[in-house]
């Protein structure tokens, strides 16, 4: 199969490229990073880089939390004007396959039960209650402590910021081509992907490499909160294998399939500043109570939704990912 990969020279990207040629396919890489045109913005590049093509993987974005609205009219360009060009070019081609790299921040929150309530949904944390220390969302009901636990693919989605309207928006356009078309869209909704080529010291990476990057420099990482929010840490090899299996998969013409994509064993952000200082053999992390308005409490996967499908497992464990990580380049 002849698969166009966008951002194919990214993080995500180049192990999606590596893991489809390990396969027999032939990925096509289509990346403003070798190629300044080659931005899914512009609708000629992007057709005639579909010549031949038999799936797009989608993987190009601007990524980041995106808390403010200086920056809104570059995420909506590169993630949704980027994704409705890019998919109107499909349907112009008769490229009926689309793999589009989702996000778990279209949940906001994750799933959490009140004793007395049973599964609630509670708003964004209010500042008042971060300054004080008081990280856990409370019941929205009666203010009881929650228990969180892992969010399946059809909880309501509930952006919480930028970048996350915009992943939240590629949904809905894949899913208003494929039902124009025909088409068959999936959208592989990656929790924290960490892994050798992450993207280091920009606004943009993720916490697994602010940790990282700090202990090269031989400092203590700094761990937000309390360092007990909760989050599923995956291998970007393993995400490279679930695009994969979706693009060989089979799934329903027509509509839009999402999956959770995580290795489906939380850890805290402590859990995994203690595994990297380990493996590195730096100095300890430290908890600092410092916190940002837009980050969410607690968000973990449940990804039996892809593994059932798919046929589809991690390798990588986070213990052996971590390890790996502290010395990656």
């Amino acid at each position: 199969m002849r698969v166009l990969v966008t951002g194919g020279a990214g993080f995500i990207g180049s192990h999606v490229v590596t893991a489809l040629r390990e396969r027999g396919h032939e990925p096509v890489v289509f990346d403003v990073r070798g190629d300044p045109a080659a931005d899914v913005r512009a609708p000629d590049a992007v057709r005639a880089a579909l010549d031949g093509v038999d799936a797009v993987c989608h993987q190009a974005a601007m990524v980041g939390l995106g808390t403010g609205f200086a920056d809104a009219p570059e995420y909506v360009s590169r993630n949704d004007l980027g994704t409705a060009v890019l998919l109107t070019a499909m349907a112009d081609a008769g490229v009926r396959r689309l793999v589009l790299a989702g996000s778990m921040v279209v949940y906001g929150e994750g799933r959490y039960e009140c004793a007395g309530h049973g599964v609630v949904r509670p708003g964004p944390r209010a500042e008042e209650d971060l300054a004080a220390g008081r990280f856990e969302p409370p019941c929205p009901v009666c203010g009881a402590a929650l228990a969180p636990g892992l969010v399946a693919e059809d909880a309501p989605a509930d952006p919480r910021n930028v970048y996350a309207t915009t992943k939240l928006a590629q949904e809905h356009l894949a899913a208003a081509w494929a039902r124009a078309t025909g088409g068959s869209a999936v959208s592989l909704r990656y929790h924290n992907v960490y892994g050798p080529g992450m993207p280091r010291d920009t606004p943009y990476a993720g916490v697994a490499s602010f940790f990282r990057s700090a202990l090269a420099r031989g400092e203590a990482p700094r761990v937000f909160e309390d360092g007990n929010q909760r989050r599923d840490f995956v291998h970007v090899r393993d995400v490279a294998s679930a695009n994969v299996a979706a693009l060989e998969a089979d799934p329903p013409a027509g509509a839009l399939t999402a999956y959770n994509t995580g290795s489906g064993t939380p850890h805290t952000v402590g859990e995994m500043a203690r595994a990297l200082a380990e493996a590195h053999g730096g100095p300890s992390p430290v908890v600092t109570g410092d916190y940002r308005l837009g980050d969410v409490r607690h968000i973990t996967a449940d990804s039996t939704r892809l593994r059932a499908d798919l046929g589809w497992k991690p390798e990588v464990t986070f213990e052996a990912g971590m390890r790996e990580f502290a010395s990656a380049l």
